[in-house]
């Protein structure tokens, strides 16, 4: 485990690339929260008012997955370089090339959690009221957070030794991306198609948020417990990985 030295440093990072990255655009963070909103306007015009999808509340229903897909995929996504990226202070000073990825998890995070907070406001705007099965929402979030955790730090650990797995890595999530319930329910594939369906974790962890959100009912335990240990597993393996490889990652970055 790091010492309390370097969580203070992943800290202290977290809040200096965050602050650098505000400083980057003229309307600093708000563009954190404008970034997302463009992005789904672009998805409701093309599925919900061109296409005209027939699924209810489809607004909520769209929202809801794009929010909770695009945490997943912006973390992974940004950590695939994470430890390339870290070349000027690894120069300097040593130190665990874990804290890389972890400070890319931790400012994603930040990030979603104020385009979650203002998706909640909508959805309490439009109807969809807090209840009982809120508080199953910790418990989800918590469950996706060891799943991303997870595969980013497979992909901040494995990028440097082959620097060319990003762009697949960015392929596969963009297939993903079609192939995780977004734009439409579950219960709408063919039965027989569904168990290939419901591997995909992600698809699990969309449905669990409409759900909570939406209908009002609990989510599917079992699912969510699987995801749990899967990603938890996941990133104890990576981690490892990680750490039995600190010494090489600057070796790779000089080549």
């Amino acid at each position: 485990m790091l010492s309390a030295h370097y969580r203070d440093l992943i800290f202290y990072k977290t809040l200096a690339d965050l602050r650098a990255e505000a400083a980057r655009t003229y309307i600093g963070f708000l563009w954190w929260i404008i970034d997302p909103l463009i992005f789904m306007a672009i998805f409701y015009v093309v599925f919900g008012l061109l296409l005209k999808r027939s699924v209810p509340d489809f607004v909520p229903f769209l929202l809801i997955g794009l929010v909770s897909w695009r945490w997943f995929q912006n973390t992974i996504t940004h950590s695939a370089t994470s430890i390339l990226g870290g070349r000027g202070l690894m120069q300097q000073v040593y130190v665990p090339k874990v804290i890389f990825p972890l400070v890319v998890i931790l400012t994603d995070l930040v990030k979603f959690g104020l385009v979650l907070a203002l998706l909640l406001i909508y959805l309490w705007v439009a109807g969809f009221g807090i209840g009982w099965t809120y508080l199953a929402l910790p418990v989800l979030l918590l469950t996706q957070f060891v799943l991303i955790v997870g595969l980013t730090l497979v992909v901040a650990a494995f990028v440097p030794f082959v620097p060319d797995l990003k762009h697949l890595v960015e392929h596969s999530l963009q297939i993903l991306f079609y192939f995780s319930g977004i734009f439409f329910s579950g219960s709408t594939i063919p039965e027989k198609y569904q168990i290939y369906f419901y591997l995909n974790p992600m698809a699990n962890v969309i449905e669990a948020y409409r759900d909570i959100l939406m209908y009002q009912k609990w989510p599917n335990w079992l699912a969510l417990m699987l995801i749990a240990v899967l990603g938890l597993g996941i990133s104890i393996l990576a981690y490892r990985f990680v750490q039995h490889n600190d010494h090489l990652y600057p070796k790779l970055i000089k080549r």
